[in-house]
C-alpha cells in the first residue's frame, strides 16, 4: 500500500517542487547529476509504508552519512556515458563492424561526428566504470557497510564480468587499432549495455544519498525509528522538532499515542502554532522515506497517509466561499478518517472563514467527533480558546498545548516554546494600536485634488 498525501498536503508543507527555491526537496537537492537529481525526485514522490524498509534505508543514509563520502564523478562524464549508450548498437560483431566503417568513412568524406563520439564514449565509459569500482572499494571498507553490501557487491559482479574486465585490461588512454574499437564498442554498448545502465543507476542513487547525508550533516538533523503498525499501540514521537528551512528554530518535543491522540493547540498570531504544525508534517513524511529529520529523535507507527489543511485557498471557478472551502476540506478528511486508515490530520484554525459562534460551534463538534477515532493521529489550532474549554471537559484523549505569548512594556514577545495549557492571549488590538493604524486611519484625510491633482 502507498502513503496517501493529496495536493493540499504537499502544497501546505511545501515538500514538492524542483523550482521552488525554498521546498524541502530542494533543501536536500545537492546531487550533482541529473540522474541523481532524478532519483531524489522519485524518492521524494513514494515515501514508504513498510517499517522494514523504511529503517533499511535509513541504516544506508546514516552509514553514507559516518562515511562522509564524496561523489566520485564529474557530471560530465556520465552525461558523455549516457551519450554514448543511447546510440544504436549493432547487435553482431559484423554489425558493429559495419557500422564503424561507415562512421569513419563518413569522418573522412563529411567530418562526421559519429567516429569521435564512439570513440570518445569508449574512453568515458572506461573511465566511468574505473573510478565507480574505486569508489565502492572505497566504500566497502568503511565501517559497518552490512546494510549496502549488497549494492556494492552489484559493483564487484559488473566490474568482474569477463567483457568489462577485458574493457578495462585493454584501454589506457587510447584505443589500439580499429579492430579493438570494434570489439569494445560491441562490448559496451550491446553485450555489456543492462550491466552498464544498472551501473549509472547506483551511481545516480549514490549521489543522491550523499546529496542527504551531506545536508543532514551540516544541519544536525536526526534519524527515525519506524515501527509497524499495531491496532492499540500507535504512537508517534519527536524530540526537539524543528522546520528544517527555518533559520535558528527554536525546538519542541511532542509525544502522541492512542490514549492521547489529538493536540489541540492555541496561542496568539506569530506565536508559532503554524510553524510547529508544518514541521510536524515534513518530519512525518520525510520519516516514511527513511530521510533524516529536523528532530533530534523520533520514532513513530507507521501512517498510512497524511492530511493537512492548513492554507485552503478559495475557489472562484467553482464559486466557493473561503469558509465553505473549509468545510468540503474537512468533509474530503472525514469521509478518510470514516474508512478505519490510520492517518495524521492537522488542521490550522478550523473554520476561520465564519463567524465567531459558528466557528466555536463547529470546532468543538468537528474536533470531538474527530478524536473519537483512536487509530488516527490530530493536531488541531484555533483561536476559540473558548472551544479547548469545553473539549476539557468533554474528551479524555486530548492534550492541550500552547505557544505563549510575552509582553514587555506593551510590545509582544513570542518564545515559541510550547507549554501545556490553553493560550489566555489576546493582544490583537494592542498590535493594532502599537502599529498606529488607528491613528493613521483618523489622520487628517486628504482631499480628492491631493489624490488626483
Amino acid at each position: 500500500m502507498s502513503f496517501t498525501v493529496d495536493k493540499q498536503t504537499l502544497d501546505d508543507l511545501n515538500v514538492l517542487g524542483k523550482y521552488k527555491g525554498n521546498s524541502i526537496y530542494n533543501l536536500f537537492d545537492r546531487t550533482q547529476t541529473r540522474g541523481g537529481a532524478q532519483v531524489l525526485e522519485n524518492l521524494f514522490q513514494h515515501p514508504l509504508t513498510d517499517a522494514d524498509a523504511i529503517n533499511q534505508r535509513t541504516a544506508i543514509l546514516k552509514f553514507f552519512q559516518q562515511g562522509r563520502f564524496t561523489f566520485p564523478v564529474q557530471k560530465e562524464l556520465c552525461e558523455e556515458v549516457e551519450q554514448y549508450l543511447s546510440m544504436a548498437g549493432a547487435i553482431s560483431l559484423a554489425g558493429a563492424a559495419m557500422n564503424m566503417l561507415r562512421s569513419k568513412a563518413m569522418r573522412i568524406i563529411a567530418s562526421d561526428k559519429e567516429h569521435e563520439l564512439i570513440t570518445r564514449g569508449i574512453l568515458s565509459t572506461v573511465k566511468l566504470i574505473r573510478e565507480t569500482d574505486r569508489f565502492m572499494q572505497q566504500v566497502a571498507v568503511c565501517g559497518d557497510a552490512s546494510f549496502y553490501q549488497k549494492t556494492i557487491d552489484e559493483i564487484k559482479r559488473i566490474c568482474n564480468t569477463p567483457g568489462i574486465n577485458q574493457a578495462l585490461a585493454g584501454v589506457d588512454n587510447a584505443i589500439k587499432g580499429f579492430g579493438q574499437q570494434v570489439k569494445m564498442d560491441h562490448q559496451l554498448r550491446h553485450s555489456s549495455r543492462q550491466d552498464l545502465e544498472k551501473l549509472l543507476s547506483i551511481l545516480y542513487e549514490a549521489d543522491a544519498f550523499i546529496s542527504v547525508t551531506s545536508v543532514a550533516e551540516e544541519r544536525k538533523f536526526g534519524y527515525a525509528l519506524a515501527l509497524p503498525f499495531k491496532e492499540g499501540e500507535n504512537r508517534i514521537a519527536m524530540e526537539n522538532l524543528f522546520h528544517p528551512q527555518v533559520p535558528g528554530a527554536v525546538p519542541n518535543s511532542v509525544g502522541m499515542n492512542v490514549i492521547r491522540n489529538l493536540v489541540f493547540l492555541t496561542g496568539a498570531n506569530m506565536a508559532g502554532k503554524s510553524t510547529f504544525m508544518k514541521s510536524f508534517g515534513v518530519a512525518l513524511y520525510l520519516a516514511h522515506m527513511g530521510f533524516p529529520v529536523a528532530a533530534e529523535a523520533m520514532e513513530f507507527s507507521i501512517q498510512d497517509g497524511i492530511y493537512t489543511s492548513i492554507n485552503v485557498p478559495d475557489n472562484l471557478n467553482e464559486g466557493y466561499s473561503h469558509f465553505y472551502a473549509e468545510v468540503l476540506r474537512v468533509k474530503r478528511v472525514a469521509e478518510e478518517v470514516s474508512r478505519g486508515r490510520n492517518l495524521v490530520i492537522i488542521f490550522d484554525e478550523l473554520f476561520k472563514g465564519t463567524n465567531v459562534k459558528d466557528a466555536y460551534d463547529a470546532t468543538v463538534a468537528v474536533t470531538e467527533a474527530f478524536g473519537e477515532n483512536r487509530n488516527c493521529t490530530f493536531i488541531v489550532s484555533t483561536h476559540i480558546v473558548e472551544a479547548g474549554e469545553t473539549l476539557r471537559h468533554r474528551s479524555s484523549n486530548m492534550q492541550f498545548l500552547f505557544f505563549p505569548t510575552i509582553m514587555e512594556k506593551q510590545v509582544p514577545r513570542y518564545t515559541y516554546q510550547l507549554q501545556e495549557g490553553i493560550s489566555a492571549d489576546r493582544h490583537g488590538m494592542m498590535i493594532i494600536a502599537n502599529e498606529g493604524i488607528v491613528d493613521i486611519i483618523k489622520a487628517k484625510k486628504v482631499s480628492p485634488e491631493g489624490i488626483f491633482g
